[in-house]
């Protein structure tokens, strides 16, 4: 019954802006100059790869959802649809970049794998993702709501969240040199109340239940994490984590 994540450009545009909007460290962490080529991990809507073309860059986007794609080229970005597992590059770019798009990528060394083989020798692999503890309290509400109606499952979290020692191995497995990684909290006001967060990004939650009862299901999620993650005037705020690092082809 489980349905698989999907992406509404106009409802994340509503509800998940901050996620490019916050994006700016990990863009000067890149530290992109003109002319450069730059792959763009999980463009998204296109909303900060545009920042990338507007410095002069050669910026090419790949997402695994069409419907985000089809907004990033609306607004003029040379976007595609690829699965992030099963990048089809040759040694053609200057760096890959990437924000927000790796937690949703839960087989670490076919990514990693594939964006050496996009990089020119020495090319860099500048990113952010969700960092071990990121969204932890949601998660919890989540799952421990799931069990409460008899489902259990271990693997049922869409998201991989890794540790700095855990990714820091994957990339030297790869032959990457890390010049520098980082897990940093971040704790997220959110734009509205967080049943619009969860209606975005918890689908595989909601996706094990029959369709009249995933509102309730939302309802009690929200009233649990009223208490932990909403304060008196109303303001939500999710407990985020980044995993944010610069790491350079060797090989």
């Amino acid at each position: 019954m489980a349905d698989e994540q999907t992406w509404d450009p106009e409802r994340y545009a509503r509800h998940a802006r901050f996620v490019a909007d916050l994006g700016m460290p990990v863009l000067a962490l890149l530290d992109p100059r003109e002319g450069e080529r730059i792959l763009d991990l999980g463009c998204g809507d296109g909303a900060l790869t545009q920042k990338l073309v507007e410095i002069g860059c050669d910026v090419v986007g790949v997402d695994g959802s069409a419907a985000q794609v089809a907004a990033a080229v609306n607004i003029g970005i040379d976007a595609r649809v690829m699965d992030g597992h099963e990048l089809s590059f040759d040694r053609e770019f200057d760096a890959v970049f990437s924000n927000a798009a790796m937690h949703w990528m839960k087989r670490p060394d076919e990514v990693i794998r594939g964006v050496k083989e996009a990089l020119l020798p020495s090319g860099r692999f500048v990113a952010e993702m969700g960092g071990f503890g990121c969204v932890h309290t949601i998660e919890t509400a989540l799952i421990d709501g799931l069990a409460a109606r008899g489902i259990i499952d271990t693997d049922i979290s869409p998201w991989y969240f890794p540790t700095v020692e855990e990714y820091r191995i994957h990339l030297e497995r790869q032959q990457f040199r890390v010049d520098y990684i980082e897990l940093i909290p971040r704790p997220t006001p959110l734009p509205g109340d967080v049943s619009g967060w969860l209606e975005t990004f918890a689908q595989a939650f909601t996706g094990r239940l029959p369709e009249p009862e995933r509102a309730p299901y939302l309802d009690e999620i929200r009233d649990v994490l009223s208490t932990k993650l909403c304060d008196n005037e109303g303001q939500w705020t999710a407990d985020y984590m980044r995993l944010r690092f610069a790491a350079y082809n060797s090989a």
